[in-house]
């Protein structure tokens, strides 16, 4: 009932449409984090690179091959026998029945036993954050002592657009009708009603590019991709074997007056376009978690430790604030504030909804995205949540200290699963 009134609170508190919005973050002070050997604990995470839909080198790679990728690499890192595992959920927005075969089947390209299990998971583009509380949930009710979390997408090889079988009466309701309003008209409504002008999204976006090409020149990436050996076609249909090591979507040559011509995608007056909008890609990664009790006692390491998670609904014609009402819930729920968390991953599905979401928690923007986020690495759907928490972990644990990072992503959400149509989901880690 505490978490219901605390949601209920951050979600009656929606900002007036344009004007400013005020920071409603509780400032107290941390208590400090209690560890014990029941903690969720996270041991491993790798991803591959990220490649550009339709156009980049992971164009005719399977998604089996992909998950495949990450979840052998994973394992060898860690010396790990696959039969230690209790469980193994993968997150997939856009293969049939979220992606169940295909996952069973990057199961055995992995070589893992079958008497280790496995399931797909489909919660739009948080999924890959969901399979993560999925095994988390797992292990803290003491069902399995280490899982593998996973997130994959081919938006190559898939694409968006049919919502499935839908009742003729949706149209009688509105938030029915709400919930299959196009991603890009959703980001126009948030840039119009908090006003978000067209200058904030390009001004984002330019960020976004000019932090993940520091990131990627100065290697910091290199410790969490898998290289990926892959044959591609190219236009005259010759095929060739690459070994993929970057993420493509990266355009360092990314300014304010390129974006300033860009056209709007979406309503011929509207403020969002390709430039300030994520990239549609391919990618997979993977995390290996444990009980802490279990963890030490096969003698692995720990990389982060799981402090606490939220999922919160909000109006589905605004998909993308999400994380300025779920990042409050779990920080209340451990006892933090935003001054104690060192790195923000928040999705940039688009930038009206990115710096909306900055602007209302008052983040500092040098603890967001600190290495780019999907505006210029890309956003394959299933992936990216799971993409984000390697990302965040292998950050913290570059600065060498202890601290505290969100990861969270905004998605448009099954309604069977969220009456309000919208939500968000987040973690809260800790190193």
């Amino acid at each position: 009932m505490h978490r219901v009134k605390v949601i209920s609170g951050h979600l009656s508190s929606y900002p007036p449409q344009g004007g400013n919005r005020k920071c409603n973050i509780n400032h107290c002070r941390a208590r400090a984090a209690v560890s014990g050997p029941e903690d969720v604990v996270v041991v491993h995470g790798r991803r591959t690179a990220i490649g550009k839909a339709k156009r980049g080198l992971f164009k005719d790679t399977t998604p089996d091959e992909l998950l495949s990728a990450v979840m052998k690499a994973v394992m060898t890192d860690m010396g790990l026998s696959p039969d230690r595992l209790g469980d193994v959920c993968v997150g997939n927005v856009l293969q049939p029945g979220a992606g169940a075969v295909m996952a069973r089947i990057a199961h055995f390209l992995s070589e893992f036993p079958e008497t280790v299990p496995v399931y797909t998971v489909n919660r739009q583009c948080s999924s890959g954050l969901q399979a993560l509380f999925n095994i988390a949930g797992a292990i803290k009710s003491g069902s399995i002592d280490l899982g593998l979390a996973c997130g994959v997408e081919s938006m190559s090889l898939q694409e968006m657009g049919n919502p499935g079988d839908l009742s003729p009466r949706l149209v009688d309701f509105e938030k029915a009708r709400a919930c299959v309003v196009p991603m890009g008209i959703t980001s126009e409504n948030v840039a119009e009603r908090f006003g978000i002008s067209r200058e904030k999204q390009d001004a984002f976006a330019v960020s976004s590019h000019q932090k993940a090409d520091r990131a990627q020149r100065s290697g910091r990436f290199e410790a969490e991709i898998v290289p990926v050996v892959t044959k591609v076609t190219d236009a005259e249909g010759t095929e060739c074997t690459v070994t993929v090591l970057k993420d493509e979507g990266v355009r360092p040559s990314t300014t304010l007056e390129g974006l300033g011509k860009l056209r709007a995608a979406f309503r011929p007056d509207g403020s969002t376009t390709a430039g300030n909008s994520s990239q549609v890609s391919d990618g997979a990664a993977a995390l290996l978690l444990g009980r802490r009790s279990a963890v030490e006692a096969l003698g692995l390491p720990v990389l982060g430790v799981l402090r606490a998670s939220a999922v919160v609904g909000v109006p589905p014609d605004m998909m993308g604030i999400g994380p300025a009402y779920a990042i409050p819930a779990a920080l209340e729920q451990a006892g933090l504030s935003v001054a104690d968390i060192d790195v923000f991953e928040i999705n940039e599905a688009f930038a009206s909804q990115a710096v909306y979401c900055v602007e209302k928690l008052c983040l500092p923007l040098d603890r967001v995205n600190p290495n780019g986020g999907a505006i210029a690495l890309g956003h394959p759907l299933g992936c990216t949540g799971a993409r984000m928490t390697v990302t965040l972990l292998h950050e913290l644990q570059r600065r060498g200290r202890r601290g505290y990072g969100v990861v969270s992503v905004c998605s448009l959400s099954d309604p069977r699963v969220c009456p309000l149509g919208v939500r968000c989901g987040l973690c809260l880690l800790s190193v």
